[in-house]
């Protein structure tokens, strides 16, 4: 028998427990709701659900690495504009580690596949690395949305209050960098 073959047949105790641990980064009504409902009223609770599932049957099929973005995408999108920290964002992927030596460690034990699950934990380690580079990419997204907002936000109410006014008859100026400003011009 092999690593594989005995997570396999734990596999559903072992994706029920990861995803319970999952859970409880979340608030209490929170972690109940995506416990609950369909696709259809709870997609987070889902997408959570069917990436880790999809994660385990890859790691089980020996999948290489770039198979797992998707499903990592799918969940670190969700946990990036949540209010976590990076460290907090990724530890679901230790979380299955825990599952995994929580339910099945005397087994692996006794059938002497403390190797096999070494090297099982080490394919898990870099998930983490690859969900930390998905969840850093979504952040610098969701910071230049966010500074981008912001600026056309400000520029906005400058030109509604009359603060700033576009010059349309002056041709636009080098900013020494090879880069085209367009002038503007304050009203007081």
């Amino acid at each position: 028998m092999t690593l594989p073959h005995i997570l396999e047949a734990e596999k559903k105790a072992i994706v029920d427990r990861w995803f319970a641990l999952i859970l409880a980064t979340y608030p209490a009504d929170a972690a109940q709701f995506f416990r609950s409902g369909s696709s259809f009223t709870n997609p987070v609770g889902q997408s959570i659900s069917q990436g880790i599932d999809d994660i385990f049957d890859g790691l089980l099929a020996g999948a290489e690495p770039e198979t797992f973005r998707p499903f990592l995408d799918s969940i670190i999108r969700i946990r990036a504009v949540q209010d976590f920290t990076a460290s907090q964002a990724v530890i679901f992927i230790f979380h299955l580690k825990t599952a995994i030596r929580e339910r099945c460690l005397g087994r692996i034990r006794a059938e002497g596949m403390l190797q096999e699950l070494l090297l099982m934990e080490s394919r898990i380690d870099e998930l983490a690395v690859m969900a930390f580079d998905i969840f850093m990419r979504c952040r610098e997204k969701l910071y230049d949305l966010k500074a981008n907002e912001l600026k056309d936000r400000t520029l906005w109410l400058l030109k509604r209050t009359g603060f700033l006014t576009e010059v349309e008859d002056m041709p636009e100026q080098t900013a020494g960098c090879g880069t085209n400003v367009k002038q503007t011009k304050e009203v007081h």
